[in-house]
């Protein structure tokens, strides 16, 4: 059913734009989003030297918008998406998804527009293929109305469009807490963009639709043949990512601080190892959150929250995309909630959300080891983190 049309009337606004006068051939732009509770602002856009790991304090541009917890680049970095991790008791209490204009030559963002995800605390988003539509996973906090997968269309300008379809699931009830509802952590296309998975903590597993918006542009998705793959019981699979090639995958789970590595062809997951983060630890050091890539494949990055705070390194069998752990790194905070690799490959920068810093550390790119911290930044609440790379 088409759902009816609702534009929010609160922009975000944005204060400071600027441009870079003087960039290096080893200067970049980082965007950082963040929660807003406490004196975070919303968006910063900030400049990176790739030459020394350093984050120049002074922003370049801040805008202003509640709680821009995850960030969405279109593949040409003319567009970014933003949800608001809105919901009941916050400042802002709707969940809203933002679009913004990145200019060509200063990379100054611009709101185009705003609406509203039809759920509470979306906290993630992911752009479809063809870039036709925006997949929002409305986390949902609160056992009702429990967590949902909208899907809005994008038009050629960027602007968002209300949402045209929504899906949920039954939760698995394991853990009476945390799993007492569907809670949708987030949604990805596969590499050839035919099929979109769904990663609910809630319900423990992951969720399979065929990707088809000619055949229905207000209904673009449908259950996939094979619609589900199960995960193990009280898991909370929370984070997907497909290999380069697109035969192997590797799945978050954030309650049990598991991998689940999948191989992968025409829309069917097939599991062929799991990995713990913390064999053998307290259920207070299992909290798996993030995963990143390194460009050339070989090395799989994951964060661990809890009270084991780490990056855990490891290997990429090129054949089978199964892991082999090298190392585990304190992220040197609390709370590592994402990370990203620069785009040069000789550091990892580390949002600690709740000691309120980003950790900047050195990578060697052959052994794909962590090494030093050579930055320590105050933000308060970081929790993404996206490079603009120069076309």
């Amino acid at each position: 059913m088409k759902m009816r049309n609702f534009w929010p009337l609160l922009m975000a606004g944005s204060v400071g734009a600027m441009g870079l006068s003087s960039a290096s051939a080893d200067t970049l732009q980082l965007l950082v989003g963040s929660y807003t509770a406490g004196s975070s602002q919303g968006i910063y856009r900030m400049q990176f030297d790739s030459a020394t790991g350093q984050i120049d304090a002074k922003p370049l541009q801040v805008v202003k918008t509640e709680n821009p917890s995850w960030l969405t680049l279109s593949k040409d970095q003319k567009r970014l998406f933003v949800v608001n991790e809105n919901g009941p008791g916050q400042t802002d209490p709707v969940g809203r998804v933002s679009s913004f204009a990145i200019d060509p030559k200063t990379h100054a963002l611009s709101l185009i527009n705003q609406v509203q995800s039809l759920g509470n605390e979306p906290t993630h988003s992911s752009l479809s293929a063809d870039a036709k539509h925006l997949f929002v996973s409305n986390y949902s906090v609160m056992e009702d109305p429990g967590g949902t997968l909208a899907v809005l269309p994008v038009d050629a300008d960027g602007q968002l469009k209300p949402v045209v379809q929504m899906s949920g699931h039954p939760a698995s009830r394991v853990n009476p807490e945390r799993q007492a509802s569907n809670h949708v952590h987030s949604t990805v296309s596969s590499p050839d963009g035919r099929y979109v998975f769904s990663n609910d903590l809630g319900a423990d597993k992951v969720f399979i639709y065929q990707y088809d918006p000619k055949a229905n542009p207000h209904l673009p998705l449908t259950p996939a043949k094979t619609a589900s793959v199960a995960l193990p019981a009280g898991s909370g699979p929370r984070h997907l990512l497909f290999s380069a090639d697109g035969k192997h995958a590797w799945l978050t789970m954030e309650m049990s601080a598991q991998v689940a590595v999948f191989d992968y062809k025409d829309g069917v997951l097939t599991q062929t190892q799991l990995v713990d983060l913390a064999a053998g630890q307290p259920t207070s050091d299992k909290a798996g959150a993030a995963l990143h890539a390194s460009a050339d494949g070989k090395f799989l990055y994951v964060s661990n929250r809890g009270t084991a705070n780490q990056l855990v390194v490891f290997g990429i069998d090129p054949a089978t995309g199964q892991l082999k752990e090298l190392q585990k790194r304190s992220v040197e905070g609390d709370h590592p909630r994402e990370f990203a690799l620069d785009p040069s490959g000789k550091f990892v920068l580390i949002a600690n959300q709740k000691s309120n810093q980003i950790v900047v550390v050195e990578r060697d790119a052959n052994t794909g080891l962590l090494g030093k911290t050579v930055q320590k930044l105050p933000m308060d609440a970081p929790s993404d983190l996206k490079f603009l790379v120069r076309q």
